[in-house]
């Protein structure tokens, strides 16, 4: 009779520390999911945070100046002395995903690489962001005549159509001629753009080709009312490169601003002034160790499920 109430109270701890090792556990897998689930999709860098309906517009910064050297890129607010966002390091061939902002006038300064917030930019320029419009602010030109350019993005097209439009932001090949499979054909100096054309959705090939007799070719996945910025870069070679920015996926008028990877994303190099240099970090950071918990926790359950 001893023996069985022993076992009795032996059995009831167990169930009571197993009740507790499963809420425990159920808990920190709930909290892990809920942190590392906006991390991972923030870290990403292929989706813009979303802008509420009516509030703004969205700005996405490159630097397409071949010869200038990598620089830090500043938005603020026009007017202001406190920046809402800045890229570092920004190489020639890089672009920002899009990132949500206010409608109203900004800023865009240019500082060298690791130059203080205070010290004179090389350039700086004004943009004025409309309500549910995008924008492509990029440097453009020679170091010796650099230039800021707003450049505003096509969001949609046609169901059966897509928009293209073309950067040529090559120096060591200053003049091409872009043939699109469709038939259109244009030649560009440096640093000219293009404003939107249509073409058929579909698989696309583009050819670039330069006055020395070489040419680049590739094939574009336009799906209808999408729209696409293709950028000629500079290259070591006697052909361009082509970098293919997705302006918008054409499901609806929010820009996707997906960057290629190998040719310069910038990815999430973008923080807020007086913030860390990625607010995910500490999330991910937290979701990580919810998760490790957990793990610790289904161990201590399996343990006493066998005790």
């Amino acid at each position: 009779m001893t023996k069985t109430r022993a076992h009795t109270r032996r059995s009831t701890t167990a169930g009571k520390g197993r009740a507790r090792a499963a809420a425990v556990l159920s808990c920190l897998v709930l909290g892990a999911v809920a942190f590392a689930g906006p991390a991972g999709a923030t870290s990403s860098g292929t989706a813009p945070r979303t802008a509420v309906a009516g509030t703004g517009g969205w700005l996405r910064l490159a630097h397409f100046s071949p010869d200038t050297p990598p620089v830090d890129v500043y938005l603020y607010p026009f007017g202001g002395s406190k920046a809402e966002m800045v890229l570092r390091k920004v190489a020639y061939g890089m672009a920002s995903p899009y990132e949500p902002v206010d409608a109203g006038r900004y800023t865009v300064a240019m500082r060298a690489a690791g130059a203080k917030a205070t010290s004179e930019p090389v350039i700086t320029s004004t943009v004025k962001v409309a309500e549910g419009k995008a924008y492509t602010v990029a440097g453009l030109g020679p170091s010796s005549a650099l230039q800021l350019r707003a450049l505003p993005d096509q969001l949609s097209a046609s169901a059966d159509r897509a928009g293209l439009r073309v950067i040529q932001a090559s120096l060591s090949q200053p003049s091409v001629t872009v043939h699109v499979a469709s038939g259109d054909r244009s030649t560009l100096r440096f640093p000219m753009s293009t404003p939107y054309k249509t073409v058929p959705a579909g698989p696309t090939e583009v050819k670039v080709s330069t006055v020395s007799g070489a040419s680049t070719s590739r094939t574009l996945e336009l799906t209808g009312r999408s729209t696409h910025t293709l950028v000629v870069l500079s290259s070591s070679g006697a052909a361009p490169k082509l970098l293919d920015l997705m302006d918008s996926g054409g499901a609806s008028t929010q820009p996707l601003g997906g960057v290629e990877a190998g040719l310069g994303g910038l990815g999430k190099e973008t923080v807020a002034a007086g913030e860390s240099p990625s607010g995910s970090g500490t999330a991910m950071g937290w979701g990580a160790a919810l998760i490790a918990g957990a793990a610790l926790a289904y161990v201590s359950v399996r343990r006493l499920r066998r005790s």
